[in-house]
């Protein structure tokens, strides 16, 4: 039995540690992943040895949060890029080279039961089920589910042995043939890329330069030994080995399809992706592996949470400090920058569930690209400092340098299209909006989370964002007023005939759950069967329940109109602000309520409304 080297595990255990910090400098926002990260993959590297199966770590989050670049890091750190490789699997393209997960590790020299680091990225491309949950007809790399069920990957050690000796011999035997025949032929020898297969496939000690060297019999007379031995036969022991897998899992994260919002704010995202846990994962799974397949994930998924504002403003300065030590470094230049160019950058460089890709860009786009032409100037007039700022009214990127000024025309290409918003538009979608918003506060005792009139759209657009209401008969009645308010709002300050078609979906919406409330919920006391139009066995009429429907939206439109009415004052005060603003957050929203007289709390992100069914429980009379 070997016993473990302390030293050398207490090195390691530095090592380690030193890791964790390494990359927390490294990445703005991640610490949670990378703490449980580096916690769970302690024991595979202090003691491999006593492993008995692969240590399986799954990441999700959405893209551009650091995911595949974290274990890339990791690897780095550790010095194991020699025993480190990626793996992107999918059954919708043919192209790969190898047909196995086996043939994979096998050319990158991770079939020798030593310690190695695997990552499958991009997990979710590799579904077995389709968009309808029907299993798919022939999917591919089927040792995947076997590699992460024990670790052990079959060989096909001996269909190999035996085909090589049998091509081999044969290919010997012609030779012979041909030498009677007076021929010349040379004996068969192993180029090294040949070698090196034989070598791997049959785990042969034996290097390429001693397999290149032996003539046919002694080469014979090798895989025949091969083949009397009985441990080339047994699966390939993967225990030692950390599996990695990682993905964008759309169907938990489900902002991740609102890819071209740049106008929400971070932390809203944040707060709803805060809230994912393993069992929303595992149901996400389901939708695209099979119940047996999903298991083989195991339990630890480490959740990324989308990145917050100041994660997003650390970002930023991050890469301003290293835009500027690479130009002092390189050419000797003090480069200072005001954080109006902080400001610039993140109005124009932050999409929240995109991730720091975007921020990147922006950050070549707005400073580096600009900073080349300010360089050059200094360096001509013998300067060796400049200070960038971004001046809001000229809208101008400005560089100075001793007596020297330059000023660039800038205007951030975020920017340019919320500017394109016409004004007349604007305070229509500004009086929508605050409909909207009003009714809110009214109903729910609170301020929506933000208000916008002024997006990053070709078209003007604008969003009411609330917090998360627990469906309820109450608050499903509440929910329609609010999608109605919007288009009455418009009608009570522009009138019936100047009232616009930005309602549509709001009376989609709102039409749609009182549908439900009626004929899916049972919640009017006429109709308590469930009225389902795709299901052929429930027979009842829906024609039965739509006189109930529209009259329950007749009565609905009436109340609404009459909380905008009682409210009338703060609807057109709110709607002024936000025509010039272009956005209203909670607390100014709760301040101009309460200058109105209507009391509303400002809640945080992610706040669920829901009512107090405990205390409901525990104080019921007996």
């Amino acid at each position: 039995m070997t016993k473990i080297d302390k030293v050398e595990v207490l090195a390691r255990k530095n090592k380690l540690e030193a890791c964790k910090k390494h990359l927390k400098g490294e990445f703005v926002g991640i610490d949670h992943i990378i703490d449980n990260l580096v916690d769970y993959i302690q024991i595979w590297y202090l003691m491999p040895e006593i492993l008995t199966r692969p240590i399986i770590l799954n990441l999700w989050g959405m893209t551009g949060v650091g995911k595949t670049d974290l274990v890339r890091k990791l690897v780095k750190f550790l010095d194991y890029q020699d025993r480190f490789v990626e793996v992107e699997l999918s059954n919708t393209s043919s192209s790969s080279w190898a047909s196995s997960v086996s043939q994979i590790l096998v050319e990158n020299g991770l079939n020798d039961e030593q310690p190695g680091i695997v990552l499958f990225d991009e997990i979710q491309r590799f579904n077995t089920l389709d968009s309808d949950g029907s299993p798919l007809g022939k999917t591919q790399f089927a040792d995947f589910w076997e590699l992460l069920s024990d670790g052990r990957l079959s060989r096909k050690t001996k269909q190999n042995v035996d085909n090589f000796l049998f091509n081999y011999t044969t290919t010997k035997q012609q030779n012979a043939d041909a030498r009677k025949r007076g021929e010349e032929v040379e004996d068969q020898q192993l180029d090294p890329w040949s070698a090196r297969r034989l070598r791997e496939t049959f785990g042969l000690e034996h290097s390429i330069s001693e397999l290149t060297s032996l003539n046919e019999d002694q080469l014979i007379d090798l895989v025949l030994e091969v083949k009397r031995r009985k441990k080339i036969y047994e699966p390939i022991n993967h225990s030692k080995t950390l599996i990695i897998i990682s993905g964008n899992l759309d169907e938990a994260f489900s902002m991740a399809t609102q890819t071209s919002e740049t106008d929400i704010d971070a932390d809203i995202y944040h707060a709803f992706t805060k809230k994912i846990t393993v069992v929303d994962i595992k149901n996400a799974l389901s939708r695209k592996f099979r119940p047996e397949q999903v298991a083989r994930f195991g339990n630890i998924h480490l959740i990324y949470n989308s990145l917050r504002r100041r994660d997003f403003e650390e970002l930023i300065e991050k890469e301003i400090e290293r835009v500027k030590a690479d130009v002092y470094q390189k050419i000797g230049l003090k480069v200072n920058v005001t954080k109006a160019i902080n400001h610039l950058i993140y109005r124009n460089g932050v999409f929240s569930v995109q991730g720091v890709r975007p921020v990147f860009s922006s950050v070549v786009d707005i400073l580096e690209s600009n900073l080349s032409q300010f360089m050059f100037e200094a360096i001509m007039k013998d300067e060796d400092e400049i200070m960038v700022d971004y001046d809001e009214e000229t809208l101008a990127i400005k560089a100075s340098f001793g007596a020297h000024k330059i000023t660039v025309p800038y205007v951030g290409r975020i920017d340019s299209i919320r500017r394109s918003n016409q004004e007349n538009v604007v305070a229509n979608i500004s009086v929508h909006e605050c409909g909207h918003a009003i009714v809110y506060m009214h109903l729910m005792g609170m301020a929506p989370l933000q208000l916008k009139s002024k997006i990053a759209s070709s078209h003007a657009g604008g969003f009411t964002f609330p917090h998360q209401l627990h469906l309820t008969k109450e608050n499903i009645l509440k929910k329609i007023r609010i999608y109605l308010a919007g288009g009455i709002a418009e009608e009570i300050i522009f009138g019936p005939d100047k009232a616009s078609t930005g309602r549509s979906n709001d009376r989609e919406e709102a039409t749609t759950l009182a549908i439900e409330f009626v004929r899916r919920f049972g919640f009017n006391e006429r109709f308590q069967s469930v009225v389902n139009l795709q299901a052929s066995h429930l027979t009842m009429d829906t024609k039965d329940t739509d006189a109930v429907v529209e009259n329950m939206m007749v009565d609905l439109v009436r109340e609404t109109h009459d909380i905008l009415a009682q409210h009338l004052p703060l609807l057109k005060a709110l709607s002024k602000e936000l025509a010039a603003q272009g956005i209203v957050e909670a607390p100014a929203m709760a301040t101009m309520a309460k200058e109105y007289g209507m009391e509303v709390e400002v809640r945080e992100e992610g706040y669920l409304n829901v009512d107090e069914y405990h205390d409901l429980l525990h104080n019921t009379a007996h």
